[in-house]
């Protein structure tokens, strides 16, 4: 079925997107009736007086289209010039256009309509970013030519100890990918900053803005000397963005389907669907193992895995054989519990044929699934009654491992 997008949606909502990123108010649906309502008065006034439409909210100037002729830049240094001067509209046939106002429709736009931005590499530097990207989500679903086309087009960045990588509310360039050092996530709320999270090693961060044209909602921080991949914007927008339009379709139906995902918001269900990867498992593969660092959160789109665990409680001669406890079918999911216990793995999964499972790492299952942690943690009361009722002892699941 094909959706044709009626011509000034976009930028109907890309101006209310900025309002509400400029004044985050706590009442989403009054906000907007109360933008859209001033929105129609000020159109009925301008087809009334034939004047500019310039909307004011709290006394601030809001964001809108004109239909009729822009006026041409003023200089900035004019500003002060008269306190009674009213804000122009934004002239967006000469201005650069702010990245979090860009419209980007993947559906709609042509292939290779942007030059191709290549960055020479040594041979020891394209083996060191391969080695970096091998495990990053967002490149997973790419053929062989769209992941060799963002290879090419990443760059080397050295960093030093507190050195701010990105910060938060700048306007999205580049997506990077850590090929090492440790990193601080800090979040900014109510003049208070926080750290909420560490890149340690490996991750990827920055593709929010990017994938949505918002802000950046955190600050990286550099804590030690490290090196990181950039790709610039365009070329994320081309190829990545594009493969997630085709992604988004292909997932959103499913994702909408698992239960764990019912309590959130259709847009933080289509973050998901956004950094999801697809793995395919044979009959027999260990999907993870029991006593391994968690390190990715499973959700079985076909197929079906067993879960099994070698018990503690069993005898010597017993202690080697692994008992199956569950079974995972479409729609349930595993993996999670070592997440948000921060402990080993408490068991292994097996493929029982083949299985399709879509696979979230760490950092994104920490930041997007916030909102199902007490679902999650009431589920290891579930795990514990399985134990002892198997076992005797859930001392399993309390100290897990090997």
């Amino acid at each position: 079925m094909s959706i044709e997008i009626p011509p000034g949606l976009t930028e109907l909502l890309q101006g209310y997107t900025v309002e509400v990123l400029r004044h985050r108010p706590a009442d989403l649906v009054g906000f907007a009736a109360e933008y859209f309502t001033r929105l129609r008065d000020a159109r009925e006034q301008e087809a009334a007086g034939g004047g500019r439409r310039v909307v004011s909210f709290d006394g601030e100037p809001m964001q809108t289209e004109s239909n009729g002729e822009e006026e041409p830049d003023r200089d900035d240094d004019d500003d002060d010039d008269d306190d009674d001067f009213e804000p122009p509209v934004i002239n967006r046939c000469n201005r650069r256009v702010s990245v979090c106002a860009e419209a980007f429709d993947p559906d709609e736009e042509e292939e290779d309509t942007e030059q191709r931005v290549v960055h020479p590499k040594t041979d020891e530097q394209r083996c060191r970013l391969q080695e970096a990207c091998k495990d990053i989500l967002l490149f997973r679903n790419l053929d062989q030519e769209q992941l060799s086309q963002v290879l090419d087009a990443m760059f080397e960045r050295k960093v030093k100890p507190q050195e701010h990588v990105i910060d938060q509310g700048d306007d999205g360039d580049n997506f990077y990918v850590i090929e090492w050092g440790l990193y601080d996530i800090v979040v900014a709320k109510d003049n208070q900053a926080r750290c909420v999270g560490r890149y340690d090693n490996h991750g990827s961060f920055g593709e929010l803005a990017l994938l949505y044209n918002t802000p950046r909602a955190a600050t990286i921080v550099a804590t030690t000397e490290g090196a990181l991949w950039g790709l610039d914007r365009v070329t994320f927008k081309r190829i990545i963005l594009k493969n997630n339009a085709k992604k988004r379709k292909t997932y959103e139906l499913f994702i909408e389907s698992v239960p764990l995902l019912k309590s959130l918001e259709a847009s933080e269900r289509m973050k998901i669907v956004d950094v999801i990867g697809e793995k395919v498992y044979q009959d027999g593969e260990r999907i993870i193992a029991q006593g391994d660092k968690a390190d990715s959160f499973y959700i079985v789109e076909s197929g079906e895995v067993k879960i099994m665990i070698k018990s503690k409680t069993m005898t010597s001669k017993e202690a080697n054989q692994e008992v199956e406890i569950a079974r995972c079918r479409r729609g349930q999911y595993f993996g999670e519990l070592a997440l948000v216990t921060n402990k080993p793995r408490a068991a292994s999964a097996y493929a029982v044929g083949e299985v399709k499972c879509l696979v979230m790492d760490v950092q994104a299952f920490e930041r997007l699934l916030g909102p199902c942690m007490n679902i999650m943690k009431r589920n290891i009361t579930h795990y514990e009654e399985q134990l002892v009722a198997m076992f005797g002892s859930s001392m399993d699941l309390l100290d897990p491992g090997n």
